[in-house]
C-alpha cells in the first residue's frame, strides 16, 4: 500500500497538457492499468514468502485480476489465509473492471471523455452502451447489480452450512468468474446443495448485466426476449444434455450426471472454472464441447469471458447473409439483434476480432510447445488463459496445474490472460509506435 501510495503521489505532479482524453489514451490507460495493478497485485503473495518466485506470483496476480483462475500452485490449503482471501477478492475486483468501479466510487473528469472511453475499453462485448444517461451512473448500476448478487449468493452458501470464509471467498471466486478456490479439490467436498448455488450463480454471473437492468425496471418481457440470452442458455442446455448422457456410467444415477454435467458445462462457458469431478477421465466427446464451449464464452457485458455469445451471433448472421448474397447479388441486408440494426462498424470490429485471437491462439501455442508437453495440454492451456478459463485437459487440467510450465511459456500466459480479459485491442495498441505519437507527427 505505501508502494502505491508514493507511485500515486509522485504521478499526481506529472504537469498534463491535454486534459481531454480521446479513445486512444483511454485504451492506453486501462492496458497499462491492468498490467500495473497485476504487478502490484503480486506483492503479497511474493513478500509475505507464500509464493517464494516472483513470476509465479505475478503468474497468480495476472491470473486473479483477469478472473482466469489457472494457478501454478499444486496445493493451497496450506497458503495464510490473507493469501487465500486476496486471490479470490482480485477475482470480484477484476470481474466487473477494476477502473469502472473507480468511475462508480469517484466520478472524475465529466466533459473530457474519460467515463466513455474507460468504459468501452474495460468492459466485454462487441458494444458498450449506457444504462443511463451519464456514464458514471451506468457504472454505479453495473456496480450496484453486482454486489446485489453477490450478497445474495453469500446468504445462501452459509445457509446452506458453508464455512464463513469458504463462502465469501467462492462467492468473490463466482461472481467475478475466476474459479481460484480455497480447497485443493476446487468444490468437489462441499455439499450437493452448495454446488447447485454455486453453479447457478456461475450461470447467473455469465448474463449481460442489460438484463438484469431491464427486470429491475419491469421490462421483463424484453429482457427474456433477448436473443443472446437465449443462444446462451440454449447452449448451455444442450451441452448439459449431451455430457450427461454421454458420462452416465461415470455415476451412480442419471440425476447425478445431470448435476456434475451442468455444474462443469456452466463452469467452462462462463469462464470461472471451478470443478467438482475431473473431466479429464471423461471421454473425448466431453472434452470436446468443453473445448467448444472455453472458446464460445459468456455474454457480452457479463463478467466471464471468451469470444462471447453476442459476438458468435452477429458473425453466424454475416455467414449467412455472404452465403445469400452468392445467390442474389443484388440483395442488400442488414444483420439485426433483437431488432436493431448492427453497424457495419461492429460487423467488422467482429471479424477483425476473430482474426486477432485466432493468431495470438496460434502463436502461444507453438511458443508453449517448446516446453515439450502434449499438444492437446498446450492448446488447452492457451484457450484456458486466453479465454480467462483456468483449468484446462491433461497436464492443466482440474487436478493440473500451470506451475511446470517455464518462465518464457508463463509470460506468453500471462499476456494471453490479459489480452483475453481486455479483449486484445487495448493491450495490442501498446505495440503500435503509432500508439505513442504526439497529435500532429
Amino acid at each position: 500500500i505505501l508502494i502505491q501510495a508514493a507511485l500515486g503521489a509522485a504521478l499526481m505532479f506529472v504537469p498534463i497538457r491535454e486534459k481531454r482524453m480521446y479513445a486512444r489514451e483511454g485504451l492506453v490507460i486501462v492496458a497499462l492499468s491492468w498490467i500495473t495493478i497485476s504487478v502490484f497485485g503480486a506483492l503479497p503473495a511474493f513478500l509475505s514468502g507464500a509464493i517464494p518466485h516472483y513470476v509465479d506470483a505475478l503468474f497468480e496476480s495476472v491470473s486473479g485480476f483477469t478472473t482466469t483462475g489457472a494457478t501454478i500452485l499444486g496445493a493451497v490449503e496450506g497458503l495464510p489465509y490473507s493469501i487465500l482471501y486476496w486471490r479470490s477478492f482480485s477475482h470480484w475486483l477484476g470481474g466487473m473492471g477494476v477502473l469502472v468501479l473507480v468511475l462508480a466510487l469517484a466520478p472524475s473528469g465529466r466533459g473530457n471523455g474519460m467515463p466513455l472511453h474507460i468504459l468501452r475499453a474495460e468492459s466485454p462485448g462487441p458494444v458498450v452502451g449506457k444504462l443511463a444517461p451519464k456514464l458514471h451512473l451506468t457504472a454505479r448500476i453495473l456496480y450496484g447489480i453486482y454486489i446485489g448478487l453477490t450478497v445474495i449468493q453469500f446468504v445462501m452458501l452459509l445457509a446452506g452450512g458453508m464455512p464463513v470464509f469458504d463462502a465469501l471467498t467462492n462467492t468473490f471466486a463466482t461472481a467475478g468468474t475466476g474459479g481460484f478456490s480455497v480447497r485443493n479439490d476446487s468444490i468437489a467436498s462441499y455439499s450437493p446443495y452448495c454446488q447447485a448455488v454455486i453453479s447457478v450463480f456461475m450461470l447467473l454471473f455469465g448474463v449481460n448485466f442489460s438484463v438484469y437492468f431491464l427486470i429491475l425496471m419491469g421490462d421483463v418481457r424484453s429482457a427474456f426476449k433477448n436473443t443472446e440470452l437465449r443462444v446462451y442458455l440454449g447452449v448451455i442446455l444442450a451441452s448439459t444434455v449431451a455430457i450427461a448422457v454421454s458420462v452416465r456410467g461415470t455415476f451412480s444415477t442419471f440425476a447425478a450426471s445431470l448435476h456434475h454435467s451442468f455444474f462443469q458445462v456452466v463452469s467452462v462457458i462462463t469462464t470461472t472454472g471451478f470443478s467438482t469431478v475431473d473431466f479429464n477421465n471423461w471421454g473425448e466427446f466431453p472434452q470436446t464441447i468443453l473445448l467448444i464451449l472455453m472458446v464460445i464464452g459468456a455474454c457480452a457485458g457479463s463478467t466471464g469471458g471468451g469470444i462471447k455469445v453476442s459476438r458468435v451471433i452477429i458473425l453466424f448472421k454475416r455467414a449467412r447473409t455472404e452465403l445469400r448474397r452468392l445467390l442474389y447479388p443484388r440483395t442488400v441486408r442488414v444483420e439485426t439483434m433483437d431488432g436493431k440494426p448492427v453497424g457495419q462498424e461492429t460487423v467488422g470490429r467482429c471479424g477483425t476480432f476473430l482474426f486477432l485471437y485466432a493468431v495470438i491462439l496460434v502463436l502461444s501455442t507453438l511458443v508453449v510447445s517448446l516446453d515439450g508437453m502434449t499438444l492437446k495440454t498446450n492448446l488447452s492451456a492457451v484457450l484456458s488463459c486466453l479465454n480467462n478459463i483456468g483449468p484446462g485437459l491433461d497436464a492443466v487440467g482440474p487436478l493440473g496445474n500451470f506451475g511446470s510450465y517455464s518462465v518464457l511459456s508463463k509470460c506468453v500466459l500471462m499476456l494471453d490472460m490479459l489480452l483475453g480479459r481486455l479483449e486484445l485491442f487495448p493491450l495490442l495498441l501498446l505495440f503500435l509506435p503509432s500508439t505513442w505519437r504526439h497529435k500532429g507527427y
